[in-house]
């Protein structure tokens, strides 16, 4: 609400005449400012500040277009919505941005959102958790897992623990069973290989990929990463990058474009005996 507005003159109601009735309004600045309070308080990192959809770069590829379109129609139909999404693709291709975007418009409406990394939001969690009386933060957890929409990024990022996988599970499940829409982004394909120690279902375990498929629209695509350009790059450049990727004609021979770079040594360090609890926080094996 503005001071100087000379619609309400800094009372945040406005008079309007509708179907020659005079009445009271709420003012646009006073809804602006709402809103703005709003998008303060989900988070959104200062990074992807400015990310929305208009700002997000589309070119010729239709794996990305399509996902595109989805996660407009997503923030567009809020809250009425029958799954989430989970957008997955190589590092560096935008899912951040289209996340951020899905958000902003969502809590431009009026809705409570929320963005945490997932690293982060475990860190926060961790670091308030009692090792007394097992228990962490109750107003960190409430917050997401009651928003009404929350942004999960890079699902499947820190090493799973028994008690990454259980805290994991606990948001999510909450979630699931209140109904509320999420939308996560990971960098793990989604493949079925048990031994592929990149797979998604590996990095966050088999509870949790499934409840996964259950509560969200799997959206994959590639494309080239944005961080490789000195400048931000055209639409134009973007297709030229993204033509020239491996395993593409004309491309270089490589292994299929999207895959990540194997990390079974350090995946294979990262696993724990049967039975043992690694409790992730000092004091525990982790150490940290």
């Amino acid at each position: 609400m503005r001071a100087d507005c000379p619609d309400c003159r800094g009372t945040g109601w406005a008079m309007r005449t509708v179907d020659g009735t005079r009445r009271a309004e709420r003012c646009d600045c006073w809804r602006d400012g709402v809103a703005g309070q709003m998008l303060a308080r989900a988070r959104i990192p200062a990074r992807y500040a400015k990310c929305d959809f208009s700002t997000f770069i589309t070119y010729e590829n239709e794996k990305l277009q399509r996902v595109f379109r989805k996660a407009q129609e997503f923030a567009g139909a809020f809250p009425v919505v029958d799954k989430g999404l989970l957008l997955i693709g190589p590092p560096g291709i935008g899912k951040t941005h289209l996340a951020v975007s899905v958000l902003r418009a969502v809590v431009l409406t009026g809705m409570r959102g929320v963005y945490y990394d997932t690293r982060s939001l475990l860190s926060a969690i961790r670091s308030t958790y009692n090792p007394v009386t097992r228990t962490s933060e109750a107003e960190l957890l409430d917050e997401v897992m009651h928003a009404e929409l929350l942004v999960l990024d890079d699902l499947g990022a820190e090493r799973l623990t028994d008690w990454v996988e259980e805290t994991m599970h606990l948001v999510v499940n909450t979630r699931y069973n209140e109904k509320r829409p999420t939308v996560f982004t990971t960098n793990y394909e989604d493949v079925p290989d048990v031994e592929d120690l990149d797979s998604l279902l590996v990095r966050v375990g088999r509870r949790l990929h499934s409840r996964l498929r259950e509560m969200c629209e799997f959206l994959e695509y590639d494309g080239p990463d944005y961080r490789d350009f000195e400048h931000p790059p055209t639409a134009e450049f973007l297709y030229q990058r993204w033509k020239m990727r491996p395993g593409r004609s004309g491309g270089t021979s490589a292994a299929p474009a999207g895959r990540l770079p194997k990390r079974t040594s350090a995946r294979a360090r990262a696993r724990i005996p049967e039975g043992q609890l690694d409790l992730g926080w000092a004091g525990g094996k982790a150490g940290t």
